[in-house]
Parts: structure tokens; C-alpha cells; sequence
């Protein structure tokens, strides 16, 4: 296992360009197979998740070619249905949470999928009823084999069909969605989700001859097409690694840009980092985050604590509420942080409190962050890594601390983030892997 030793205390100073979105491009890669013709992708971050579906779909028959730094192409022209049925790729795909998203594709296409139950975070109970719920609505049948732990399912041909969704659910949308575009006749998904990334994979699929419409609400109406064509896609910038750095800026009082943002996707998040009270400016597509000494979190206008909480788009992005519960450790100020959607996501909460940081943890989804105004630095631990954003929060936490810190497990961060000692060291960070 890999760890980061991480000097605390160094300034940043300069600029940093965000990766690729994590969240996106799983989507998209998983799209590939809806066709036989060439795809190509364009700005794929360099991070695990990511490389373990490529490899996947390599082993599944599918031609893979890197075209450049960042870019693949993808033609699922001979997919091999015998290994889909192996044990091998069954229990690859209950490493890789984001191989769920197989099932629509290969279903319309192939009329057969069998999956495992994926990995990914340990973040608490993440079920799959939206996506196996939404895709029977489409006419297939899902049987479960206790024996292999696995999900049979099967289809002739996907019907078109009415449903309204019981959450709005980014991957169980993408999964209906993706199985719906071939399907005969209308789809009507309604709460869907519509965060950027969806309509990303949206107008992806437009593009390759399908018939979407709705796109950026939560109401999705799909006219099945007999088959879909080649394209060409670029992946948005990741908003919750800009949000990172935002984060990390206020926790180690540093002046950066953060380039080519895609500032008109990021939604609400801009504005929450500045209800916590950190400057930031919008300059062309980049943010520019001046050095403050210290930030005051707002209080409502009542006068009552401040409350940050997850939302679905185009509310806040839960991947962000880890950073924002650390950020808030050095402000001025009190808030509550309300983590709606996964009842583990908190507790990584014990390791700041072991640093120094002032937090109540009320229970599995709310934390009470008391900041320290800068006036008490976090002190250098030792910690592990339980899942991707809580990984990156510990580091921005290692990063503001006094002393050393030692980070294990950080296979976890690298599930999500590219490359990220040597970014952060290019800026000013003194991180070391070991």
C-alpha cells in the first residue's frame, strides 16, 4: 500500500488546471458500447477507476486505441458475450463501481447482462433499485443467482415506457437512459437527474443519432432509434476537484487561478465556498482564489447557523461536503454540515478531531464544525484514507497542519485524482509518496 508523507504549512502560488470529470467520462466510456461504430473521447483523466473500466472494456472485446495524452477511441465492434458470462469479468466488475453502468448498454444492444455487485466507496448503503427498477420498466427481466452472487438480465427488445423515478439517481438515470435510446418507442424518465454530466451523456448520444429531449430538467423523453452511429466527445472539467482547490486555497492562506473551469457548469458551488467566506473571482472561464489571512462563515439572515447540505442538481454535490467540512475547520464560525445522501460519509471526522479541529458529530449525516479562525493550526497525524473525497480532505487538511502527516491508503485518492502530489508540489505543496 502506497501513503503520502505531507509537509504542512507551505503556501500555494500559481496555477492549476482541473482533470477531466471522474463522474463523467464512466458514463461515457460505458456509452461506447451502444454502437459498433469508432467513438473517440477526448480530456480522460489519468486516475484508477477510470483506467480499470478501459482495461474492462478491453477485456471485453472492445478495440481501444490511446490517441493522445488524453484521448482514446473506443469501437465495440466485436464484443466477446462469452467473457460477459466469466467469472473473470464478474468479479472485476465487483471492483469498479462505475461497471453498473454496463447493464443498459449491453442490454439494448446485446439483449443480455450479467453483473456482480459493484464495488467503489465505502460511504455507506448505495442501492441499485433506480437502475434495475427503470430498466425492467423497459421490459427486461432481472433474476438473481444467489449461487454466483450475480444479476441476470435479460431482453428481446426494450419497450419505450412512463416512469417516474423514486430518486434522482446520476448513475441509475445514465443506466435508463443509455438502455432507452434503443428501445422501441417513447421513454419518459421523470426526476431524472440533471447534473452536467447527464446532459453531457445526453448530447453525446444526440450526437450519435439518438432522439433526447428535456435535457438539463428532470424530465427525459426518449424516442427509440433502431441504432446509433460514431461521434466525437470532450469531457467537462471534474467540479469537485475545482472545488478542491478552492478549498485547499482558504486552508493554506494561498493565492491561485484554477484554469479552464467550465465556470457555467459548476452550478452552486462557487457560492457555497463564498457562504463560508473565501474570495473567489470569475475571470474569462478561470477562478482566481486571492490569499486571506482569515474567512467568516455567513450566518442566515435570521442570525441563525449557517447550514450547508447536500442537494440533487442543481443543488450541492455531496462529493464536495468532505472538503467543505474541512475548509470550514480554519474559518470563522460556526456551521452545520448536513450529509443527506450516505450515512458514512462523516466519520472520517474522528481523524480531524484527532488533528485538532473542533467538530461535534451529531450523527451518521451531521457534523457541527466550531472554526478556529486560523488561530490554532491543525496538527500532523497520522491517517488513512476511507474513500475518494474524504482522501482529498485529509490531505488539504495535512496540508494546512504544523508538522508532518502521513496519509495511507491513498490508492483511494488516486481513484479520483490525477497525478495529484505532483500537481500540488508544481504549486508550492511539499508532498512525498512512499
Amino acid at each position: 500500500m502506497a501513503s503520502f508523507v505531507i509537509e504542512g504549512g507551505h503556501r500555494l502560488s500559481g496555477e492549476i488546471h482541473p482533470q477531466g470529470a471522474k463522474n463523467e467520462v464512466l458514463q461515457i466510456i460505458c456509452a461506447t458500447l451502444l454502437t459498433a461504430e469508432e467513438v473517440t473521447v477526448n480530456n480522460i483523466p489519468d486516475i484508477l477507476d477510470v483506467n480499470n473500466l478501459i482495461q474492462l472494456m478491453r477485456e471485453m472485446g472492445v478495440t481501444v486505441a490511446k490517441e493522445g495524452i488524453d484521448t482514446y477511441s473506443f469501437k465495440a465492434e466485436n464484443v466477446d458475450l462469452a467473457y460477459l458470462e466469466s467469472d473473470k469479468f464478474l468479479k472485476k466488475c465487483s471492483s469498479l463501481r462505475g461497471s453498473v453502468m454496463l447493464i443498459g448498454p449491453m442490454v439494448a444492444r446485446f439483449g443480455k447482462a450479467l453483473i456482480s455487485k459493484p464495488g467503489g466507496d465505502k460511504i455507506g448503503r448505495r442501492r441499485l433499485d433506480t437502475h434495475f427498477v427503470g430498466i425492467q420498466n423497459l421490459g427486461a427481466d432481472f433474476r438473481y443467482d444467489e449461487l454466483r452472487g450475480i444479476y441476470e438480465i435479460t431482453a428481446d427488445r426494450l419497450q419505450g415506457s412512463y416512469m417516474l423515478l423514486d430518486e434522482a439517481s446520476v448513475t441509475g438515470t445514465a443506466n435508463i437512459l443509455m438502455a432507452a435510446v434503443l428501445a422501441k418507442g417513447t421513454t419518459t424518465i421523470y426526476n431524472a437527474a440533471c447534473e452536467p454530466y447527464l446532459q453531457q451523456l445526453c448530447r453525446m448520444l444526440n450526437r450519435m443519432g439518438a432522439k433526447i429531449s428535456g435535457i438539463a430538467s428532470n424530465l427525459l423523453t426518449i424516442e427509440g432509434v433502431e441504432e446509433l452511429h460514431g461521434t466525437q466527445h470532450t469531457v467537462l472539467p471534474d467540479m469537485i476537484e475545482v472545488g478542491s482547490f478552492i478549498g485547499m486555497a482558504a486552508m493554506t492562506k494561498s493565492e491561485i487561478t484554477i484554469k479552464n473551469v467550465s465556470y457555467e457548469n459548476l452550478g452552486i458551488i462557487p457560492e457555497s465556498f463564498r457562504r463560508l467566506g473565501i474570495k473567489l473571482e470569475q475571470r474569462g472561464d478561470d477562478i482566481y482564489v486571492p490569499a486571506q489571512e482569515t474567512y467568516e462563515i455567513e450566518s442566515f439572515i435570521d442570525g441563525s447557523i449557517m447550514t450547508i447540505a447536500d442537494a440533487p442538481w442543481p443543488g450541492l454535490t455531496p462529493d464536495l461536503l468532505s472538503v467543505m467540512l474541512v475548509v470550514a475547520t480554519q474559518a470563522k464560525g460556526s456551521v452545520l454540515i448536513h450529509q443527506k445522501m450516505f450515512e458514512s460519509r462523516l466519520f472520517f471526522v474522528d481523524k480531524l478531531i484527532d488533528m485538532g479541529a473542533q467538530i461535534i458529530l451529531c450523527d451518521p449525516h451531521r457534523a457541527v464544525v466550531i472554526g478556529h479562525n486560523h488561530g490554532f493550526k491543525l496538527r500532523g497525524a497520522r491517517l488513512t484514507s476511507p474513500d475518494i473525497r474524504a482522501g482529498i480532505a485529509l490531505l488539504i487538511a495535512a496540508m494546512s497542519a504544523e508538522g508532518t502527516s502521513t496519509i495511507s491508503n491513498i490508492e483511494q485518492i488516486d481513484r479520483g485524482y490525477q497525478n495529484i502530489e505532483g500537481r500540488l508540489n508544481a504549486i508550492g505543496a511539499r508532498i512525498t509518496r512512499i
